[in-house]
This record gives C-alpha cells, sequence and structure tokens, in this order.
C-alpha cells in the first residue's frame, strides 16, 4: 500500500545547467534550512557521487520528522535517485531530465513512499484522500523551481 505523486516541469535551460542545478546538494541544504529543518551530512564524499547521505528532521503535520536520504544513482545529466528512510516510511525519489531541445529541458520527478508501520499506513491512507490536494503542491513548488533555476541561468548567460 504505497503512495505516489509524480509531476513534470519544461525548464528554459539547457539539461547540462538544470541537471548541476538540481545536484548542488549545499544549495538545497541551504534552502530547506531556510525553510525550517535541519540538514546534516553524514558521508565522507568529496563530490557528487552515489553514497552521499543526509539525516533532516522537520516540521510536518505538527510532528517532527525524522528522515535519512541517500543518493542511490548519479546519472549525469540524465537524473538521479534518492533513497527515503525514516522509522515510519521508506521511499524513493526519481528525478529524470530530458534535453526537449539545446534550450529546454523537461524534469520529471516521482516520489513513491511505502508504510512501515500502522501509524505510517494511516498517514498514507490520508495522503490518499488528500492526493490532488499534495500534488498540487509538488506542481506548484516545481513550477517556482523552474523559474528560479530559469532566473539563474539568464543570470550566467
Amino acid at each position: 500500500m504505497s503512495v505516489k505523486f509524480g509531476t513534470k516541469q519544461d525548464i528554459e535551460a539547457p539539461i547540462e545547467f538544470v541537471f548541476a542545478q538540481i545536484t548542488d546538494f549545499k544549495m538545497i541544504e541551504r534552502a530547506a534550512m531556510r525553510r525550517g529543518a535541519e540538514v546534516q551530512r553524514i558521508d565522507s564524499l568529496t563530490g557528487n557521487a552515489p553514497g552521499m547521505a543526509w539525516e533532516a528532521k522537520f516540521e510536518w503535520r505538527g510532528k517532527t520528522r525524522e528522515v535519512a536520504l541517500k543518493l542511490t544513482k548519479y546519472d549525469p545529466p540524465n537524473g538521479l535517485v534518492m533513497g527515503l528512510l525514516s522509522p515510519n516510511l521508506e521511499g524513493v525519489m526519481l528525478a529524470e531530465l530530458v534535453a526537449l531541445s539545446r534550450a529546454r529541458t523537461r524534469v520529471a520527478l516521482d516520489l513513491d513512499l511505502e508504510p512501515r508501520t500502522l501509524s505510517a499506513k494511516l498517514l498514507v491512507q490520508s495522503m490518499k484522500l488528500a492526493r490532488k490536494t499534495l500534488l498540487n503542491r509538488m506542481q506548484q513548488r516545481m513550477a517556482s523551481y523552474a523559474e528560479e533555476i530559469e532566473r539563474r541561468y539568464k543570470q550566467s548567460a
């Protein structure tokens, strides 16, 4: 009984630039911290590669949630796979990039969550009921992130 969410977004920037932006993990860590999350890198790798790992804590639905994240696949500039593990849930986030032209990239983001406990099954069930709202929120976040990447690309050109 898993729950899956997915969205696609076209970005007016070359695939290499978009991939570099979505894999700028230090910038993503800072953005998460600005939103109130605690993020700590727990691996000893020096560059971007499978095996990179983080621990994160954040508030969601009135509770502190803890999640471990691990980069399991790193395939420049085509995409990446990130594993997620918490006491109650486990999941996979897949980001795939496709060059539509030299200056346009489509990013597909898929999230698959699987409950590990009874309370997580209830959470997943409520997520399924709120699927449309959660999907809309995911699409809005993705659209604003795409605009940010496009702005950065225009500034760098």
